[in-house]
């Protein structure tokens, strides 16, 4: 999931690409521990993750959605999200935005969650 890859910034970062790298994998770690609790998969692999942000500071941006926006735990999942986030050494702050647009739909899971959700 290419778009849910933190973004860098082109001009001279303060972060270098190793060190960056190295905190996506921390930051997807992360987002995996959160599920959705009426859907046995996290919410990285279903897609919900549609943006994050790593300022050089470290301060973290991320946009999100949920599976429908009348979802029961709309009001938690971002402070969920925005706690796994902050176990990560060095995270400065977090900041987590529900976004709707464009709408969730099954085609952004990932072929792992098809495949625990027997989808193929």
């Amino acid at each position: 999931m290419d778009d849910a890859a933190p973004n860098q910034n082109t001009d001279q970062s303060a972060l270098a690409q190793a060190e960056l790298d190295a905190l996506t994998d921390r930051l997807i770690e992360q987002l995996k521990t959160v599920y959705d609790p009426e859907i046995p998969v996290d919410i990285y692999e279903l897609g919900l993750i549609y943006k994050v942000d790593v300022s050089d500071e470290r301060d973290v941006a991320i946009d999100m959605t949920l599976t429908a926006p009348g979802c029961p735990v709309a009001g938690e999942m971002p402070g969920w999200v925005q706690e796994a986030i902050m176990k990560i050494e060095g995270i400065k702050s977090c900041d987590v935005s529900l976004v709707f647009d464009p709408a969730w739909d099954p085609s952004r899971m990932s072929d792992e969650a098809k495949l625990q959700l027997n989808m193929f």
